[in-house]
């Protein structure tokens, strides 16, 4: 019989069975799409050698005036500036306490215990002492007077923390009277915590309206960040809005806007912050209003032009605010062209400078789409795309549901339970959008699903072989991508890595792979066929030696609803020209994988050459 080619088509479809998917593909990881072809995606290295403290769900990259370029992140422990390949932690001190501490230690214990009336601190919040003495053994000044992480909190009045020394006889009394603290910010969580009251259930019932989780910042630590000019203006959910000021450098830490200068009814709690693309204000969605300082989650407020701190308004200037009249809470915003894009719980309201006396126009342009996580949103393509709970969505004007072919398959899987850790991808150079997620009962990001824009195919993964990703960012301003990495074990020596660089691990091996959906080799699928040998046809990318190689295994089984079982596996390097086999059956599947670094592949047509025979 003549050799019979096999061109399956673009794109990961799950929404049926595997063998109704029949000419397509069913499963993969870390393979994309292009030109209608799979390929292993591009390999991941280190942005920077030195690693940073806590979970980070924000990056934001920008380039100041003289070009320096900086890498600004937030954790749910420390908020960084990267410049060159050094982290500088520039967390705001939440408050400072002069000669107000005192510690104790026991005998043979690292463990010290602090005492400071009403100190306000949490587990995992990270304190500085000054001015201490020796408690009068091991315990020394110089072991005191240095950050350390709080490990437990007994009271309101007390905490201990780990010293760099372990306290003898000599110092199990009392002592170090008079010392200074400087508290940063208070850690957020790392998982989140479901809310109990806005946008929790119907309008009105039981606790709808009241203070809860989501506008309090013991939800989840998820940070807003802009540039003002060459200065950062961030904001931890639910909390206050932050400055850092370049010109200061980086041995100094980011303020609270209330406590500069001229600062004037900034909002002291926000959902989220961003600078609009037109005048220079400040924006915070969701908000407490001006004399209050409970947060309302439909409020909108915008200060003054060119002003962080004017957000009075008067007269004279352009500060103002507008409360939504869609939903019960906002979720998230993007700066689009000539629009801010704000998603309520039910729908979506465009924001757009108009000028004075109104400064700001809002109108509804969608009901219904939502975002399924404040960082759900992405722009590429020149449209936005987002996600919501029930599905994946694009807006240029007006929200449209985009066909999905593996919307059941992410839905399904996912833990609604820790969604807010959702957020979108943009990777430019393979015209992607990546929507990473966690599924099943995993409490972190573990799977992604993937969306080709100009090609619209998807495909999906997962975050094994140290992909766990936190954050992305588009990363304009530098030649590739970055992301956040998470350490599950320490969650302390975690990086920013630069993504489609070479075809590695940060110089190890990945595995990556694709599947079909089950064909018949029969044309009726009735008998039993012999596959006696494989032409492969495969592209290999970077090319390192001649050893470089693609494993296919051949797979198959005489029933749908059978497992199905390897028949033969073949090893195709970039010499290959045929494979003799040895695999029978019904109807096949085929499998194309790697794992080896510093290369990549690209598969092209398969052709099998398929004869009639027997089972035995």
């Amino acid at each position: 019989m003549p050799l019979r080619k096999y061109v399956f088509k673009p794109g990961i479809n799950k929404e049926g069975t595997n063998y109704s998917n029949e000419g397509g593909w069913f499963d993969a990881d870390k393979v994309r799409f292009r030109k209608g072809r799979p390929e292993r995606i591009g390999g991941w290295e280190k942005q920077s050698t030195s690693s940073f403290i806590g979970t980070c769900r924000k990056i934001y990259p920008y380039k100041s005036s003289v070009g320096t370029d900086y890498i600004t992140l937030g954790t749910h422990q420390k908020f960084y500036v990267l410049e060159g390949g050094t982290y500088n932690d520039v967390t705001p001190i939440r408050e400072t306490a002069t000669n107000a501490i005192t510690f104790s230690a026991t005998d043979g214990s690292t463990t010290i215990t602090a005492t400071d009336t009403d100190h306000g601190a949490v587990t995992g919040d990270f304190v500085t002492f000054s001015q201490a003495v020796s408690l009068g053994g091991n315990i020394t000044a110089t072991v005191l007077n240095q950050e350390y992480q709080i490990n437990s909190v007994p009271s309101v009045n007390t905490y201990t923390f780990t010293a760099t020394a372990t306290a003898n006889s000599s110092d199990t009394g009392n002592g170090g009277s008079g010392v200074d603290g400087a508290y940063q910010l208070n850690s957020g969580l790392d998982v989140y915590v479901s809310s109990t009251g806005w946008g929790a259930g119907t309008w009105g019932a039981s606790t709808w309206g009241s203070t809860s989780n989501l506008v309090s910042s013991n939800q989840l630590r998820l940070w807003s960040i802009d540039n003002f000019g060459d200065d950062t203006i961030l904001n931890p959910r639910s909390d206050g809005i932050y400055y850092w000021d370049e010109s200061s450098g980086t041995n100094n830490r980011a303020v609270n806007v209330t406590s500069l200068g001229g600062a004037s009814n900034v909002p002291t709690k926000t959902f989220q912050i961003m600078l609009s693309d037109v005048d220079k204000h400040v924006i915070a969605f969701g908000c407490n209003p001006i004399g209050s300082s409970n947060l309302d989650p439909l409020l909108v407020r915008f200060s003054d032009t060119e002003s962080i701190t004017d957000w009075t308004p008067t007269a004279t200037n352009q500060a103002g605010g507008v409360q939504l009249s869609m939903g019960s809470t906002i979720i998230g915003a993007l700066r689009t062209r000539q629009e801010i894009l704000i998603w309520t719980d039910v729908g979506i309201v465009s924001m757009r400078f108009v000028g004075a006396p109104f400064v700001f126009s809002f109108n509804e342009v969608a009901n219904g789409p939502s975002l399924i996580s404040p960082n759900a949103a992405v722009n590429a393509n020149n449209q936005v795309y987002f996600m919501d709970n029930g599905g994946f969505y694009t807006y240029a004007g007006s929200a449209q549901r985009l066909p999905c072919t593996v919307l059941d398959y992410v839905l399904s899987d996912l833990n609604q339970g820790q969604a807010f850790k959702v957020f979108g991808a943009v990777n430019s150079i393979a015209n992607e959008i990546m929507w990473f997620y966690p599924s099943g009962d995993s409490l972190e990001v573990d799977k992604y699903v993937m969306y080709n824009y100009l090609e619209q195919v998807w495909s999906i993964g997962t975050t094994t072989d140290d992909f766990v990703r936190t954050a992305w960012d588009e990363a304009y301003i530098l030649n590739n991508p970055i992301a956040a990495s998470k350490n599950s074990s320490t969650n302390n020596n975690n990086y920013l890595f630069a993504h489609e660089v070479g075809h590695s691990n940060d110089g190890s091996d990945f595995t990556a792979y694709i599947e079909s959906s089950d064909f018949d080799l029969d044309p009726d699928g009735e008998k039993y066929m012999a596959v006696n040998k494989i032409i492969p046809d495969i592209e290999f990318r970077d090319q390192q030696s001649t050893t470089d190689d693609v494993t296919i295994t051949i797979k198959g089984r005489d029933y749908p609803l059978q497992d199905l079982s390897t028949l033969s596996t073949v090893s195709v390097t970039p010499d290959s020209t045929f494979t003799n086999t040895r695999a029978r059956s019904r109807q096949c599947a085929i499998k194309v994988s790697n794992s080896s670094a510093d290369y990549g592949w690209r598969l092209g047509d398969l052709r099998l050459d398929i004869r009639p025979d027997g089972k035995r």
